[in-house]
């Protein structure tokens, strides 16, 4: 029993030995090397720990090459509901346009998951690196501070096959229900400063709360199934589209006079999926390279929108291109935007969908009007009766009226939009007095068109 008793002291003695050892390096080196020099030393040791042990660590990078890497959001996501009460950094930020506080993990800080009964140790890094970028025309953009973060996780190596086979797609799974229970829908505008930082940075956002469903829109009820079926389908489909080799994408044409509901139909569409919505200028972009890293730069399960896409200058027919100057070239053109929705490049994502909206459909190359392209044309077309039915629901909360007879009977002679009959139901919260002036502005409308 002594010999036991001696053993068991002498490993204490050297475990405080060691202890002691360690707190004293760590003293003498915050007060001699600097932090840098600080930070290169620890890293060498847990990088010589971590070769004596039996731990294997994973490196996942917020950026693989050009895109944002999907298990790197997920475990942002999916750690902010696992950190503990001790830590003592966290990264806390507030946009504008949100309620609620956005928690993350801070440089160096760690957090310990448990899985089936195993152990797993996340830790956040971060480096600060310049960005030295080139434009499209060889000169520099910026040199600004960029951060470069990564998570490291660690664990037996024993359970590596477990951590590919099941615990990472785990982890990506909840990670999307808790985005999908707390998501959003955003607006995305083009971030100009960016364009030529990292992907993360060429859009900027603000939350959509615009309140057009399918419900409110003033379209026939038969296109409103029609448009629904083509979504649900759409977003049903990944597989077929995998068998079939095509891009998980579709795209949607509206097409029709000012003022007939085509930005209320992509806001609702967004609403329905519960997509956010990337607002798209093409006047506003000069190189067909900065359309492409734009393009690239949009998330899954998202819409692209170009909205007038026939008033665009830069979105001439091929013919046309081949008369531009050099310096012309370089500009957005019709080529450039095929390849970057039907090309190659048109696979770097899933589940998206492109609309867009014009007032002459007739002024389009019949090259960007093609299947694949845009593959649902949808006329939006003058207020119908069934249309100023769902409007005075909307704006009255009546669903008959005595003058709705002679209403709907001159809508069909009389070329009005939703917007027209919209503007005129929002004058007066007394359905007689603004019914009866909407039936006055129909007969004038029809007189002044004879």
């Amino acid at each position: 029993m002594s010999d036991y008793r001696l053993v068991a002291t002498t490993v204490c003695q050297a475990l405080t030995s060691v202890a002691a050892s360690v707190v004293l390096f760590q003293s003498f080196s915050q007060t001699i090397l600097p932090n840098n020099s600080q930070e290169y030393v620890y890293g060498y040791i847990r990088h010589v720990a971590t070769r004596m042990s039996r731990q294997l660590t994973m490196t996942i990078r917020e950026y693989d090459g050009l895109f944002g890497d999907e298990l790197y959001e997920a475990a942002e996501i999916y750690l902010a509901g696992k950190i503990n009460p001790s830590t003592k950094k966290l990264r806390v930020s507030k946009p504008k346009s949100e309620k609620s506080f956005r928690v993350a993990m801070e440089k160096d800080e760690e957090v310990v998951d448990v899985y089936e009964g195993v152990k797993f140790k996340w830790r956040m890094n971060s480096e600060q690196v310049k960005n030295n970028a080139q434009g499209s025309n060889n000169f520099t953009v910026s040199l600004r501070q960029v951060e470069n973060r990564s998570f490291e996780l660690s664990f037996h190596d024993k359970y590596k096959d477990m951590v590919l086979g099941s615990y990472l797609p785990y982890v990506l799974e909840e990670a999307k229900i808790i985005m999908d229970e707390k998501k959003t829908v955003k607006l995305f505008a083009v971030n100009y400063d960016g364009i030529y930082e990292t992907l993360g940075n060429v859009w900027t956002s603000v939350n959509f709360n615009h309140p057009s469903t399918f419900e409110t829109l003033a379209l026939d009820p038969q296109l409103k199934k029609n448009i629904i079926s083509d979504l649900d389908g759409f977003v049903k489909r990944k597989e077929y589209y995998k068998r079939v080799g095509r891009a998980w994408k579709r795209g949607y044409l509206l097409y029709g006079p000012p003022g007939t509901g085509k930005s209320s139909l992509v806001a609702a569409m967004a609403n329905y999926l519960n997509f956010d919505i990337y607002d798209l200028d093409l006047n506003q972009i000069r190189y067909n390279s900065e359309l492409r890293k734009l393009m690239v730069a949009t998330a899954n399960r998202s819409i692209l929108v170009v909205e007038d896409v026939d008033c665009s200058s830069l979105m001439l027919d091929r013919e046309k291109e081949q008369e531009l100057s050099v310096d012309d070239k370089r500009q957005v053109t019709l080529s450039g935007m095929l390849n970057s929705i039907d090309g190659l490049w048109s696979s770097c994502g899933d589940e998206r969908i492109i609309v867009f909206t014009t007032n002459h459909k007739h002024k389009l190359d019949p090259a960007l009007l093609r299947p694949g392209r845009m593959d649902v044309h949808i006329h939006m077309s003058y207020c119908t009766p069934d249309g100023f039915k769902v409007l005075a629901s909307n704006y009255l909360q009546i669903q008959k009226h005595p003058l709705f007879e002679n209403i709907e009977n001159l809508m069909k002679n009389v070329e009005v939009t939703p917007a027209e009959v919209a503007e005129k139901l929002m004058k007066n919260d007394l359905p007689d007095i603004v019914i009866q002036e909407l039936l006055d502005f129909l007969e004038e409308k029809k007189e002044n068109s004879t």
